[in-house]
């Protein structure tokens, strides 16, 4: 009996072995696709709505020639879960094993979706949750809104920029920043006030902000919002203006000297392509690439910016590639409190939590 027993125990513990060992070679091997990879895509707005949808749009498109794969899309899903779930699990009913979000207001889902769901890949821009099968990710537009700043500091003639933000965030807030670090590299007194309408996407407030900026003194307007708008005003208004998300001198030629652009496919192509090779990892912090990674870069409007400045930009551009970071010690905020020591560098998950501004920034909600 003692034998039997002891034998009992010995494979009990072999059968946990060999189980953890299972668990742990899982976790080594990562994610792997059992099917042919079918992607779609859940756009937040209308794919032609000028901005962040529509630079989805055009990432998508060139996706698909790139991975030769149709990459299927609903759009116009807004950020709750009840709009969200249908249209993702319509996707997956029929096959599709790679969904592709496009919102900060889809993190909760898609983590819920991607337990749910943990044969396939999701992955979610602006998003903040992650897991073993999902992958939130983002760019440093503190980098191309610095560049872009660099390019308002050298051309207002005022001295006093503006900024229509869409919402007081880490992420709005990081290029508020970052515009008016830039601009003062080039203006060393410049100012930066900046007018949330809470929303990502509505024109009429954009507007009235974009036009209160300028009745204020400011002749040049950047923006994190999701629509023209701004550059737009600042063309009827015979002011400059920075564009965000695309190269928003389509609408606003006279005015738009510059835009903070993004290019998706530069990150999502070989990721997509991570996944279908399989033992795909997700970052568990998420991914969040620069301007040498590629998804974030500036589109500079040649036609009205000086070729001198055009030069020190670029410049600049390189020196962030080579490994530059903009928020390194020492550094203060507006109030006066230490933010980053001398000698440190802004840490991502501080970068996220960000609710403090730069002098020179004037915010206004």
């Amino acid at each position: 009996m003692k034998i039997k027993s002891w034998l009992g125990v010995i494979a009990t513990v072999v059968v946990a072995i060999g189980s953890m060992t299972s668990a742990v070679f899982a976790e080594e091997r990562g994610f792997t696709l059992k099917a042919k990879p079918r992607i779609a895509m859940i756009m937040f707005a209308d794919k032609k709505d000028g901005g962040w949808t529509q630079a989805f749009e055009e990432a998508r498109v060139r996706m698909e020639k790139a991975l030769d794969l149709k990459i299927a899309y609903v759009e116009n899903v807004p950020e709750n879960a009840a709009a969200i779930t249908p249209p993702v699990e319509r996707f997956i009913k029929a096959g599709y094993n790679i969904i592709i979000g496009t919102a900060f207001g889809y993190s909760d889902t898609f983590l819920t979706l991607s337990k749910k769901y943990p044969d396939v890949a999701f992955l979610n821009a602006s998003g903040t949750t992650n897991g073993p099968n999902l992958q939130s990710f983002y760019g440093r537009t503190y980098a191309s809104q610095y560049l872009c700043g660099m390019v308002a500091g050298a051309m207002t003639k005022t001295g006093k920029l503006g900024f229509v933000g869409a919402n007081p965030f880490g992420v709005v807030i990081w290029t508020v920043n970052g515009f008016e670090m830039g601009a003062r590299l080039m203006k060393p007194d410049v100012t930066t006030t900046v007018i949330y309408t809470g929303a990502w996407n509505d024109p009429v407030k954009e507007r009235a902000a974009a036009q209160a900026l300028m009745d204020g003194g400011a002749d040049i307007i950047g923006q994190h919002v999701d629509t023209p708008t701004p550059q737009i005003v600042a063309q009827e208004r015979k002011g400059f203006g920075t564009g965000h998300h695309r190269d928003l001198s389509e609408f606003a030629s006279k005015a738009t000297v510059c835009s903070s652009i993004w290019f998706w496919d530069r990150y999502l192509t070989p990721e997509i392509k991570k996944i279908i090779a399989g033992n795909w990892k997700p970052n568990p912090h998420g991914a969040f690439p620069s301007v040498k990674d590629g998804p974030t870069d500036i589109a500079i409007n040649k036609k009205l910016v000086p070729e001198d400045v055009v030069k020190k930009v670029m410049a600049e551009r390189q020196a962030l590639i080579d490994g530059k970071e903009i928020y390194a010690g020492p550094l203060k905020s507006a109030d006066g409190k230490d933010v980053i020591t001398d000698g440190k560098v802004l840490d991502d998950g501080s970068l996220w939590k960000m609710d403090w501004y730069v002098p020179g920034v004037i915010a206004q909600r």
